[in-house]
């Protein structure tokens, strides 16, 4: 029973660590992504709230509706009447609606204000560049770094080590993923270079427009560890469907390795950190037994 119980933990002690199963779509899904964001709660507590008034309006119009019917039809009530007005219920229903929609918009407001600013100033800044069809990434610090992101080729999966079809699914996984550092806040400065695009990413909330000629501003800050999966969200052509995006997020320690690395070979930085992260993950499944 005890090593029993122990397998049992060591396997939730790996899920927990390899979080970015959760930041991807499910099938049949009918609800938002899982959070990894404060911004994403906060879309996700508003959307639960709205219900409690969409819900009952919805019954409340269909009760109206069926009552309407069987009440007043032609066999029931022959003689229709010819009210024109009735002040009470003139009243109800603009003072009603009028309240609810007070009730929607100042939450409304405080969301849309937090995603435009961010509690903090950004500890760092991305560019990201739409082309048709694939992103171009520039880190903005110091030292900037700068490469493309292109949607990851079935054959290109074995060289890549990204054969788990789970963390890195079909038409999501792209070759070089972004890689920021867990509970940080990040500037995303967002354009394009040829015609209409649209940065989103679920898990963190976010959606912004990549506009040629113009740079829309983003933030987020990104809670929890994984692998995190967005897409273009503005029709931009043939390949519009192929273009992802992919956010990892990892440890201060692993990006500050990851970063160093990558300013002399990209590919090596993402094959250290992949090692980095998988040996943590059987660390992690070895301490439960």
């Amino acid at each position: 029973m005890k090593k029993f119980l122990a397998g049992l933990g060591a396997v939730s002690l790996v899920l927990a660590a390899s979080s970015a199963f959760a930041g991807q779509a499910a099938p049949w899904q009918l609800s938002f992504q899982e959070p990894a964001s404060d911004m994403m709660e906060a879309i996700v507590w508003f959307e639960r709230y709205t219900l409690w008034f969409i819900v009952p309006i919805t019954f409340l119009v269909l009760a109206l509706l069926a009552w309407c019917i069987i009440k007043f039809r032609a066999s029931a009530n022959p003689t229709p009447s010819r009210t024109s007005h009735n002040t009470m219920i003139e009243v109800i229903w603009t003072v009603g609606p009028v309240i609810v929609l007070l009730f929607l918009a100042v939450p409304s407001f405080q969301l849309l204000t937090a995603q435009y600013n961010p509690p903090e100033e950004p500890t760092m800044t991305i560019k990201a560049t739409g082309y048709q069809w694939n992103w171009e990434y520039e880190y903005q610090d110091e030292e900037p770094l700068t490469f493309a992101s292109f949607m990851l080729q079935e054959g290109d999966r074995a060289s890549a080590g990204k054969e788990d079809m789970a963390e890195f699914p079909r038409l999501l996984a792209v070759d070089n993923e972004v890689v920021v550092p867990v509970n940080t806040t990040v500037r995303v400065l967002v354009t394009a270079a040829d015609v209409i695009h649209a940065f989103a990413m679920p898990s963190f909330g976010i959606k912004v427009d990549a506009v040629p000629g113009r740079i829309n501003e983003t933030w987020f800050n990104a809670t929890r560890e994984g692998i995190f999966y967005g897409q273009c969200s503005e029709l931009c052509g043939k390949d519009h469907a192929y273009m992802p995006i992919g956010i990892r997020v990892v440890s201060q320690e692993q990006y500050d390795a990851w970063r160093s690395e990558a300013q002399a070979s990209l590919e090596e930085a993402n094959k250290s950190l992949m090692a980095s992260i998988r040996g943590q993950q059987m660390n992690v499944a070895d301490a439960g037994n």
